[in-house]
């Protein structure tokens, strides 16, 4: 397998759809059972169900090059749905009484897109190193923290390498993603009391 087949095959299995579908249920499951998993599907149909469907019908319409949105200047759109899924799915997980690990992940999303949202208008920086680094520290509250930091930090470094090595980001724009996806992540559960 050539280099560039693993660095497409990273891209695709670790874009952050996958991750922000996959892992509010997931981390559902492994704070509180199958109740936290509903709860977290219901995070995962809003925070990544919606962004996705609305990024599959602009890559069908023509208006998107792909799921990964390569052209910065076309993510405007599909961020702004992006936001108001996440608003949607946050406002339902409080009044609905989620769990607060889950009130504080999807408070994390938000504020991780209230970050990058502003940068990428002027400078492309990495979603897909943004949101691993964030799910990295999510699960490192669920799973025992040492062990899922470190096998967390190489997979980051392996998003961040892909990214690069397909040339849609720079090793700036990956590290930047990587730092604003741990630091926003971070900062929101430890608002929440969650350390």
């Amino acid at each position: 397998m050539t280099a560039d087949l693993v660095a497409k095959r990273v891209t695709n299995l670790l874009a952050p759809q996958v991750l922000v579908i996959a892992m509010p249920p997931a981390v559902g499951l492994l704070a509180q059972g199958w109740s936290g998993a509903a709860w977290g599907l219901v995070a995962s149909a809003f925070c990544g169900g919606v962004p996705a469907a609305v990024i599959a019908l602009g890559v069908r319409s023509g208006r998107l090059d792909s799921h990964h949105i390569v052209d910065r200047a076309r993510r405007t759109g599909p961020l702004l749905a992006a936001v108001a899924a996440v608003l949607v799915a946050l406002a339902l997980l409080v009044v609905m009484g989620a769990p607060t690990l889950l009130v504080a992940t999807v408070t994390a999303m938000l504020v991780a897109l209230a970050v990058t949202v502003p940068i990428t208008l002027r400078w492309k920086i990495s979603f897909h190193a943004a949101v691993s680094a964030g799910t990295v520290v999510v699960l490192a509250h669920v799973l025992p923290a040492w062990p899922a930091a470190l096998a967390g930090a190489a997979v980051v470094g392996l998003v961040c390498w892909a990214r690069v090595r397909l040339t849609h980001h720079t090793w700036a724009q990956v590290l930047a993603g990587a730092v604003v996806g741990t630091l926003t992540t971070w900062a929101t559960l430890a608002a929440f009391g969650i350390g």
